[in-house]
């Protein structure tokens, strides 16, 4: 293993003092010309690397960073989103970074009113974002911006915003494989059901959005004949999710596939299961436990995975690393989709 530069090697390579070394590297000024110039060709030559841990040392500057995403629930995917977040602050566990969790509920427009309103009254030096409702998002985003707070998005890009950065899988792409894969292994003619949240608000989620657009632009382009029907159930009354199902089916028989853009696949697969219904094929999204487990019992046909732990890893990193350095961050950021069978399941690793 190569020998880690340190400061006092390069200050000795450089011919400088250890404190010069420390003013290029941090940009701090007072260096003569000659100095940062016999620095800068040490740090090229060693490829050198700055250890953020030391320099946050260094800065001995205390950091708030707001985390507002919808209800972080164990085994779900939001869930995952935050581990990556906590796998980032142990990375850098010697950055004074203290964090402002504020979740809402994803299936209530006005939970997440009620929970960006109270963001703007916190403190915070920088936030990241999981965001549902788009023109919520919008407004939250223009009062960060204009209070000069930068923000990062995870799972998903909003239109008419300015992240530091987003980090995301391509929800249109989603959508349009979904529905490739759907209609690759269902019956030709049948028709398919979308599976779809019932909100407070009525308002669909971005994501959903997007990816319906991508599910539909397929069904367009291969010029496919397949009826497409909404399949409505309830995340906050789980107790009516039977009847809604048994209804939809006694007046929709013909159904072939089905595909569900959230993570609550397991809803419709458990309701397949119990019914003894294993004619429907169903391609689902988001590598929770309880979609997992009806993956390995072949209650799933394919899930799709958004690898969610590197999303909000990388979202909380780049945040530290701009709010002590400010290097420049690339915007763009999509995570690769990952298509998962019962054959596969258990050799994959989301991070």
């Amino acid at each position: 293993m190569q020998k880690k530069i340190r400061i006092k090697d390069i200050a000795k390579l450089a011919g400088v003092s250890t404190g010069t070394v420390d003013r290029v590297l941090h940009n701090r000024g007072n260096v003569s010309k000659a100095a940062r110039k016999a620095v800068e060709e040490v740090l090229e030559q060693v490829n050198y690397k700055p250890n953020i841990h030391i320099s946050g040392l260094s800065l001995k500057k205390k950091y708030q960073i707001v985390i507002t995403t919808p209800t972080v629930s164990e085994g779900e995917y939001w869930d995952s989103i935050h581990k990556g977040i906590q796998r980032a602050l142990d990375e850098y566990e010697n950055i004074n970074v203290n964090c402002l969790i504020q979740t809402y509920n994803q299936y209530d427009i006005f939970s997440c009113r009620e929970t960006f309103k109270k963001i703007l009254d916190l403190p915070a030096d920088a936030v990241i974002i999981g965001p549902t409702f788009k023109k919520e998002t919008i407004d939250l985003a223009l009062d960060l911006h204009q209070q000069s707070i930068p923000y990062v998005f995870v799972d998903s890009m909003i239109e008419q915003t300015s992240p530091l950065a987003f980090y995301s899988s391509n929800h249109y792409t989603c959508g349009y494989l979904m529905c490739k894969l759907i209609t690759a292994i269902m019956h030709n003619t049948s028709d398919i059901g979308i599976l779809q949240a019932v909100r407070i608000g009525d308002e669909s989620a971005n994501t959903t959005i997007l990816r319906k657009k991508g599910f539909d632009d397929y069904l367009k382009e291969k010029k496919l004949p397949n009826h497409v029907h909404r399949i409505p159930f309830s995340v906050l009354e789980p107790e009516k999710n039977d009847t809604l199902l048994t209804d939809f089916f006694h007046k929709n028989n013909a159904i072939g596939g089905i595909v569900v853009l959230n993570s609550r696949g397991n809803v419709i697969a458990n309701y397949l299961a119990k019914n003894h219904i294993n004619s429907i094929k169903l391609v689902c999204i988001d590598l929770t436990a309880q979609n997992i487990k009806a993956l390995k019992n072949e209650h799933i046909d394919f899930l799709i995975g958004q690898n969610p732990e590197r999303q909000g890893f990388m979202a909380m990193k780049t945040l530290i690393e701009f709010l002590i350095y400010r290097n420049p961050i690339q915007v763009e950021n999509y995570m690769p989709l990952d298509i998962l069978t019962k054959e596969t399941i258990d050799y994959y690793q989301e991070f």
